[in-house]
């Protein structure tokens, strides 16, 4: 009996060997498509492409041509170049997120891809995250009635990465609002629809705090807060979501993860979801949906627009704290 050939799957590529693409190597290997290929253009450390048994290359042009999909996890600021250049080079590109810091910029990065008919996803985890997904499905079936008032809190302690390093540059890195908060306001959009206005307030430093009023053009109003000025090692997070028919919530620091309250009677006040599945790995989610995408066999759960209008709400965010006067939004196009 003669057996059929199994077809290999994409040569998968990733640009950075730092932490996101530690984390992300460790999701694609999961998933069974284990890279293949990294590029680490200072050619310090061939640590992490050995644990894979990958090539390292140091020249963007030479790994560009030995592999078939991009995944870039390199700092902030070199985003939108290496976008392009995966771009021209006809490759499926999945982008930690921010697309860009400049949303002109990730403009010329989405007509790129437009022009070349490849996939772009941004890699904003809480679309694939199980409680926000499961929120979000909630507030979309009409659970809650229609979503008046959203709280998103996101509360960490100062990542460590040096004084010299890139991150602590708010020009490469974006600070605050494009680092941390940029999760919960496309977040917020997803959920609430566009957002016509933001006004935030901030403290700077290196224990930065930051809080935002988004105003959706549902009437709907979202009240995001995102900080580094915990203790290390905590990181909490929070979401509350309240509908005309009543709330549902989530917190990290409950057993419980969530929480859904309708307007019933008394026996029935309190309702978990308990027949959600919540212990799936959000980056396998996200890098299978995007092999998914570039297979032709699903939509994809966010557009290269989404992605772009993230950034958006998070140079707004950043604007409004510097001025202390709300920014207006006027739409991209697309939808959430």
């Amino acid at each position: 009996m003669r057996s059929e050939a199994v077809s290999p799957g994409p040569r998968v590529g990733i640009i950075g060997t730092g932490f996101m693409g530690t984390t992300h190597a460790a999701a694609w290997h999961a998933i069974g498509a284990t890279p293949s290929a990294f590029l680490d253009r200072q050619g310090a450390d061939d640590a992490l492409p050995r644990q894979y048994g990958a090539e390292v290359f140091t020249e963007l042009d030479a790994f560009l041509g030995a592999v078939d999909v991009v995944d870039i996890c390199a700092p902030t600021h070199l985003h939108a170049d290496l976008a392009l250049a995966a771009a021209a080079a006809g490759k499926p590109t999945l982008c930690e997120k921010p697309l860009s810091l400049d949303v002109a910029e990730g403009m010329r990065v989405i007509d790129a891809f437009d022009r070349a008919s490849v996939p772009l996803q941004v890699a904003h985890l809480l679309r694939f995250s199980p409680e926000y997904r499961a929120v979000r499905d909630a507030v979309v079936n009409g659970e809650i009635g229609r979503p008046a008032v959203l709280r998103l809190s996101r509360l960490s302690f100062a990542p460590d990465r040096g004084a010299d390093s890139w991150f602590a540059d708010e020009s490469r890195s974006g600070g605050l609002f494009f680092d941390l908060m940029i999760h919960d306001l496309d977040y917020a959009r997803w959920v609430a629809g566009d957002v016509v206005s933001v006004y935030a307030r901030s403290v700077g430093g290196a224990k930065d705090h930051g809080i935002a009023i988004l105003k959706h053009a549902s009437g709907a109003i979202t009240h995001v807060e995102a900080s580094w000025a915990n203790p290390a090692p905590v990181f909490r997070t929070l979401l509350e979501v309240a509908g005309s028919r009543g709330m549902i919530t989530f917190s990290s620091d409950n057993t419980s993860p969530l929480t859904l309250r309708l307007h019933k009677k008394a026996e029935d006040v309190t309702t978990g979801l308990g027949d959600v599945a919540l212990a799936a790995n959000p980056f396998e989610v996200e890098l299978q949906h995007f092999l998914d995408v570039v297979a032709g066999a699903r939509q994809p759960v966010l557009t290269a627009l989404d992605g772009l209008a993230a950034v958006q709400l998070a140079d707004a965010a950043r604007r409004s704290a510097r001025t202390g006067q709300p920014v207006s939004i006027s739409p991209l196009g697309g939808g959430a």
